[in-house]
């Protein structure tokens, strides 16, 4: 039967599939619009099972934020090349996946593809992924995940690769405030939010190493405490959130932001593309 270059495009429209795969669907399908957006499923299914075994080693960080319910994810999703992590297609796909975590609270990835799609419940997040191979045909899958709740603040890179979510505590916070230090996050890296939040091993090896440097300059022992004293001081303003000059005003630590604004520091969560996590 003859297909119209307007069913064609309605198709396209409703599936993101290539113009020759909507004609071909349709022809199968004798015209059926749902019969035909059915094939592009199944034919989307088997693309992404043929390049499931393929290196996905690029991607982009994506982090959603419901500020309403308190509620946010950063997620990274993972594809084969550079050029695709900055594709609209995938771009969409890493924010609706990490939406979804967020709404939806899954407890692993595996659980995360099986669920019904949060904006579109007939649809799975695998198909969601599935429609996106199809398009791209690339291997994408979700790499993590971590979902937060309470006062959060987000910022991500412009190109993806790096990405930071922020929960504080108090009454309420500015959200320029939480994304200022969520860059200052990307930009500085630190160990840790609170000195607190350093496992007691990190800490013992750093003051072993102010010791030793200490030691070597041959000083009384007196003195050498001293300056291990001040080693570490020095480490822990270079390596703690709250303790680092903030990057736009030195004069301010993180901390002393917070207080400011009346707010309590609990955590932060950085993810960059292909590290291990």
């Amino acid at each position: 039967m003859s297909i119209s270059a307007t069913d064609v495009k309605t198709l396209r429209d409703r599936t993101n599939a290539p113009m020759m795969d909507c004609k071909k669907a349709l022809s199968e399908a004798s015209g059926d619009m749902d019969k035909a957006i059915q094939l592009l499923r199944e034919k989307n299914a088997k693309i992404q099972v043929s390049k499931g075994d393929r290196e996905a080693a690029e991607g982009r960080i994506a982090v959603y934020i419901d500020p309403a319910k308190k509620v946010g994810a950063i997620l990274e999703m993972r594809c084969e090349s550079a050029p695709v992590a900055k594709a609209e297609h995938f771009v969409k796909l890493a924010n609706d996946v990490a939406k979804q975590v967020a709404l939806q609270n899954p407890a692993s990835v595996d659980e995360l593809i099986k669920q019904p799609f949060v904006d579109d419940p007939k649809k799975t997040v695998n198909d969601v992924i599935a429609n996106v191979v199809g398009v791209i045909r690339e291997n994408m899958k979700p790499k993590r995940f971590l979902r937060l709740t309470g006062l959060l603040g987000e910022y991500c890179h412009h190109d993806g690769s790096i990405g930071v979510m922020l929960q504080v505590e108090g009454e309420r916070a500015d959200p320029q405030l939480l994304r200022d230090i969520c860059m200052h996050v990307t930009a500085k890296n630190p160990v840790a939010a609170r000195r607190e939040d350093v496992p007691a091993d990190v800490v013992a090896k750093e003051l072993e190493i102010a010791k030793a440097q200490a030691a070597s300059t041959g000083k009384p022992a007196n003195i050498v405490d001293k300056i291990a004293e001040g080693k570490m001081k020095t480490w822990f303003a270079e390596n703690i959130l709250v303790e680092q000059p903030f990057v736009k005003d030195e004069t301010k630590t993180i901390g002393d932001l917070l207080k400011a604004a009346g707010l309590k520091m609990i955590r932060f969560v950085r993810y960059k593309v292909g590290e291990l996590g």
